[in-house]
């Protein structure tokens, strides 16, 4: 039996800095306290030495490979702060769940769809179904009447996905909320 060590994946930076930029005789400068044009490598390193910061190449299919003058551990710094702040500003969807049989009666009804209209009104999808048990399959027409009849008192909170579908035991239908401007 050979037993294998997994090895953690090597982090790449994503752009070539100072001396691991291999290949080029020449590059375009860019950069705030440079003057832009085109420089041998080398003297572009030593500029970027003299002003104590890195050389980064930012374009290398160009021709000839453009590179900046900057702090590259500021730059990766404030490149994840900004993918944090994007991922912690991202809306993440959540799906609440109301369940239905096919003789629901007024009352529960009512009940039930006070409580959708407050998670519409949060924000959040609702998925509507109506569970068959045993021979109840048989009512398959009643349940899409409910549905139908729920989706269309919802109307002013959200609108539907799709049609009533049956899946399996199941006939479901899924409603968004409404965008407010």
């Amino acid at each position: 039996m050979v037993i294998r060590q997994r090895r953690a994946p090597v982090r790449e930076m994503p752009n070539r800095i100072n001396e691991k930029i291999k290949g080029v005789d020449e590059v375009r400068l860019v950069g705030d306290n440079v003057e832009n044009g085109v420089y041998p490598i080398g003297e572009a390193i030593r500029i970027a030495d003299s002003l104590e910061l890195d050389l980064v190449e930012i374009s290398p299919s160009a021709e000839p490979p453009v590179c900046k003058i900057m702090d590259y551990q500021k730059f990766l710094y404030h490149q994840k702060k900004r993918e944090k702040e994007k991922k912690a500003n991202s809306t993440k969807v959540v799906v609440k769940e109301i369940r239905f049989g096919p003789q629901t009666d007024d009352h529960d009804f009512n009940f039930k769809l006070k409580h959708a209209q407050e998670f519409l009104k949060d924000g959040f999808k609702v998925k509507a179904y109506v569970f068959f048990k045993g021979r109840s399959i048989l009512f398959k027409g009643q349940g899409e009447t409910l549905l139908a009849r729920f989706a269309q008192e919802l109307e002013d909170l959200g609108k539907p996905e799709q049609l009533p579908q049956l899946e399996g035991k199941r006939m479901i239908i899924t409603i968004s909320p409404k965008k407010t401007k």
